[in-house]
């Protein structure tokens, strides 16, 4: 393990990274298009040689491909994302890159408070990998930029595949027929050491085309930092003498979209109302309103809204556009800072803007170094995604020593991609659309 160089001010909540929860993980419309259905362009073939491209071909018939490489500040990088569903000519371009865009760490004492990937050396404390943690799968050499440690080659990234439990199940015409299926991911995956404690960054990879995002705390507890006396921490251990200081974990991804392979995507809010019923109605009703997002966004997850980014360049074989449908996951919303305030954002895309705090480099006068100052109101031709999931940890006897696994995270959900679902038995392919059953 990295030796913590952090003061004993800094607690550092740690999670058990096990086999177990590898397998269990945290999995976490407009109107019909009236003009044909557009050919897709095929997906460019990776610029990255064998050593850095992960092809995986799921058994229930989807191929995932991606390119990957690590940065010296936000650790693993998957560029050139796409997949190919079982039924489709060509493989479908999701996006240009997907990456972590921070983690931000305060302390509910005021203390301190940290941005891990641009002040902590997040990337630096890449952690080998035993071969049982990557049960069926490979683990790739990763040669570590700019290292601080002797040795910068480390056998740190995973891919493997991982069954996600039923993927469908339907009670056929007759009594005697059941349609079922399990379904299977593509897991890809690396373990950072930050201070006391690590964390899993996985992308899992669905056959049905879903991409969930997710960060898992894992380590180990501060052992001299039990002094949150001013009533902001949880007593640990005999008696309520040792309270471990309370903080939060706010992680932020950066999604660059190039559905179909063109970055002139288009972003959508969805929001819906509900109303009581009227005298002759028999229930409520429910409005669903679409706002097209044309410039820079701080959105707010609410009831009832959710947001798609929309393909400019290719429509599914029933001739709707493709789009990704964000989808968030749990989160506690840290209001201490201007960045933590929205849940997600969209901005243009600007080379320099990498990180969502503490963001390196200089991207302009008053440009600023975070992502709510980089929303000023520019015209999205090519949109950015910044998600911000929170996380509030406070410390229980439970979590040592080593603790359960924490994760936060969200995923990205195919909406119209594919005309059906990539995932249908061939017998039920002719059920799209308005079906009637055969006589």
């Amino acid at each position: 393990m990295r030796v913590n160089s952090t003061s004993t001010t800094r607690t550092r909540a740690a999670v058990a990274l096990t086999v177990a929860a590898l397998a269990a993980g945290a999995t976490a419309g407009a109107g019909p298009a009236t003009a044909r259905p557009q050919a897709a362009p095929a997906a460019a073939a990776p610029y990255c040689g064998a050593a850095h491209r992960i092809e995986q071909k799921l058994s229930t018939g989807t191929t995932w491909r991606m390119c990957w490489r690590y940065d010296g500040k936000a650790g693993l990088v998957l560029e050139d994302i796409s997949y190919r569903p079982k039924g489709e000519p060509r493989p479908i371009k999701i996006l240009n890159s997907a990456r972590l865009g921070q983690i931000h760490v305060p302390y509910d004492d005021g203390t301190i408070e940290y941005d891990d990937l641009t002040g902590f050396d997040f990337a630096q404390g890449l952690m080998n990998l035993a071969p049982g943690e990557c049960p069926g799968g490979t683990i790739k050499t990763v040669k570590v930029p700019d290292s601080v440690n002797e040795t910068p080659t480390i056998k740190g990234l995973c891919t493997t595949t991982r069954s996600r439990g039923h993927a469908y199940r339907m009670q056929g015409d007759t009594a005697n027929k059941v349609y079922q299926a399990a379904g299977k991911d593509l897991l890809v995956y690396t373990v950072n050491q930050v201070g006391w404690y690590e964390y899993m960054t996985e992308w899992r990879f669905q056959d049905d085309g879903t991409i969930t995002m997710n960060v898992g705390a894992t380590g180990s507890l501060s052992w001299d930092d039990y002094d949150a006396g001013d009533g902001r921490g949880w007593p640990i251990g005999k008696g309520a003498k040792a309270k471990a200081t309370s903080h939060s974990h706010n992680a932020f991804w950066r999604l660059d979209f190039a559905l179909d392979g063109s970055t002139r995507n288009s972003v959508e809010q969805y929001d819906s109302t509900v109303t009581a019923p009227t005298r002759g109605q028999r229930a409520p009703t429910t409005k669903t309103t679409r706002t097209k997002i044309t410039k820079e966004l701080a959105g707010d997850s609410r009831n009832y809204r959710w947001w798609r980014v929309v393909s400019a360049a290719g429509k599914n074989k029933d001739g709707h556009a493709r789009s990704y449908e964000i989808v968030p996951g749990p989160s506690t919303k840290y209001p201490g800072r201007g960045y933590t305030k929205h849940d997600l954002y969209f901005t243009q895309y600007d080379k320099c803007e990498l990180f969502a705090s503490n963001n390196p480099g200089d991207c302009g006068r008053g440009a600023g170094t975070s992502v709510d100052r980089w929303v000023n109101g520019q015209t999205l031709k090519h949109p950015v995604v910044w998600m911000n999931i929170g996380f509030h940890h406070i410390a229980r006897d439970e979590d040592q020593q080593p603790m359960p696994v924490h994760w936060q995270g969200f995923s990205i959900a195919p909406r119209d991609v594919t005309a059906m679902n990539p995932l249908t038995p061939a017998e039920l392919g002719w059920q799209n659309g308005h079906w009637q059953p055969r006589r």
